[in-house]
């Protein structure tokens, strides 16, 4: 099958890479997993292997999803014609498990999506470009703080370009995302374009984005960068920003 380009197409080939994913997956009875971006069904046939209660997947490629209804029959798996971007998750169960192979061109946009539906996804193995990978684990930028907010992440693996065909340009990175038990009642609209706002132009002051005196009622140096600010008190923050006269009070 032709693929395509614009929907950023690479199929994970390598059968034991794709064994050792399975086994990062670890799929339980019981599981209601979800795996995006199929394609040809690779690694769909690897988890089929394990126990499970459903397994959907959400594939945009009309051509795709008609070469998985021809190798997948199988009870367990239900096939989803859609855009992961903008997907309703929580549609498919209230305790989801995630996974795959992300397009680059969208990766993000498909990370964000997770996070705004956090509440019904405990978990997310995914694999995205290596750099991207490596700064949702370790970098600052409003979105690894997004996803942090709600979100352990594990960096698992480096996948070299050689693994997939076509190969990409650059490497893949695997990484999984654990959902924290103890989780902030947030406006999820809001906090996201708080953290924006707060994390563009990210060489400038915080005194240049926020209020002085909001920033030294905490005792945040005005003067600091927002690659400096702890997680704590990026939440922090956003509280005082909608509320500056009594911060509440939140979990972490």
């Amino acid at each position: 099958m032709k693929l395509k380009k614009h929907l950023g197409q690479h199929l994970l080939v390598a059968g034991g890479v794709i064994g050792r994913i399975g086994e990062l997956i670890n799929p339980q009875e019981g599981d209601v997993l979800v795996e995006i971006g199929p394609g040809t069904g690779n690694l769909t046939r690897e988890i089929l292997r394990y126990p499970f209660k459903e397994l959907h997947l959400i594939e945009i490629d009309p051509d795709m999803v008609e070469r998985l209804k021809e190798l997948l029959e199988e009870g367990r798996v239900k096939i989803h014609g859609a855009d992961a971007v903008s997907f309703d998750f929580c549609s498919l169960g209230e305790s989801l498990k995630l996974y795959g192979n992300l397009p680059y061109n969208v990766a993000s946009l498909i990370v964000e999506n997770t996070v705004f539906h956090h509440k019904c996804i405990t978990q997310a193995v995914y694999m995205l470009q290596k750099e991207v990978a490596e700064k949702l684990q370790k970098g600052s930028s409003w979105l690894s703080t997004f996803v942090k907010t709600f979100y352990e992440v594990e960096y698992l693996m480096s996948l070299p370009a050689r693994f997939f065909r076509p190969p990409p340009k650059v490497q893949s990175g695997l990484v999984r995302l654990l959902r924290k038990e103890k989780l902030p009642e947030l406006d999820l609209v809001e906090y996201r374009d708080f953290l924006t706002r707060l994390y563009a132009m990210k060489r400038k002051a915080l005194k240049s984005k926020l209020e002085e005196s909001l920033l030294t009622k905490v005792s945040i140096d005005p003067m600091r960068r927002v690659e400096s600010l702890s997680l704590e008190e990026v939440l922090l923050l956003f509280h005082l920003s909608k509320s500056p006269t009594r911060p509440p009070s939140h979990d972490i």
